[in-house]
């Protein structure tokens, strides 16, 4: 059971990199009183995220067909994991991906331009609802947004496996959540401190990302494919 808890530490990891977060901050930074936004929408973030957790968690403590089936992830298993981030990571390096950004970046170019051509807003609605600027519009959008995905059921199931007890389960969901949260967590703070230094510092960050975003992916994709590999390694031992 001890190694539930790796498996929650990475998950946290993937669910940070949320590209629909990071977007929407973005939008938000560029808004008046980007603080009272971005506070709206982590609100929201939260109570949706929060209180699925500890649903998806009590469920799964009161599912039967769960209770008959507390298997864990094969070391085989977490290897194969490792070795396709691995395979990532290289794609990602040598650029094989080319053709497959070239096929969507043209579909969505010429989205764009049938939009243009229909007399039709190009930005998605997402932008369209934190472009007007109230928190209580961004509160729903990000309660909308916080549904669970993928990487949170998965740390879910292993909350659940981990059988922490109670309290020890909810503080790993308030965990969970407030890391697939930090992109937003982190420059509202700074907003809260200091505002213009934040504002520069932020606008840094995403000109850098423009630039080193596809050397960020490919060393998170080989160190969490090392450590993957690795914990399979250990297990078989």
């Amino acid at each position: 059971m001890s190694g539930q808890l790796p498996d929650i530490l990475v998950l946290s990891l993937v669910a940070m990199a949320n590209p629909t977060l990071l977007a929407a901050t973005t939008v938000m930074m560029l808004l008046p009183n980007p603080r009272r936004l971005m506070a709206g929408y982590l609100l929201g973030a939260y109570t949706t995220s929060i209180t699925a957790g500890i649903l998806v968690v009590y469920a799964l403590n009161h599912s039967h067909v769960t209770s008959t089936a507390k298997h864990t992830i094969s070391p085989g298993e977490d290897i194969a994991v490792g070795v396709l981030c691995l395979v990532m990571a290289y794609v990602l390096h040598a650029g094989l991906d080319r053709p497959i950004r070239e096929r969507r970046q043209a579909k969505k170019a010429a989205k764009i331009r049938s939009k243009q051509e229909a007399g039709k807003s190009t930005e998605s609605l997402t932008t369209r609802l934190l472009g007007r600027g109230d928190p209580r519009v961004t509160f729903v959008v990000g309660a909308i947004l916080s549904f669970p995905g993928a990487s949170f059921i998965s740390a879910m199931n292993h909350i659940h496996k981990l059988q922490p007890g109670k309290v020890a389960s909810i503080l790993l969901i308030v965990y969970f959540c407030l890391m697939q949260q930090i992109l937003l967590e982190v420059p509202l703070f700074g907003f809260i401190v200091s505002p213009y230094k934040t504002q520069t510092r932020v606008n840094g960050f995403k000109a850098w990302i423009g630039r080193r975003g596809r050397t960020v992916g490919v060393i998170l994709a080989t160190v969490l494919g090392a450590l993957i590999i690795l914990k399979g390694l250990l297990s078989l031992g």
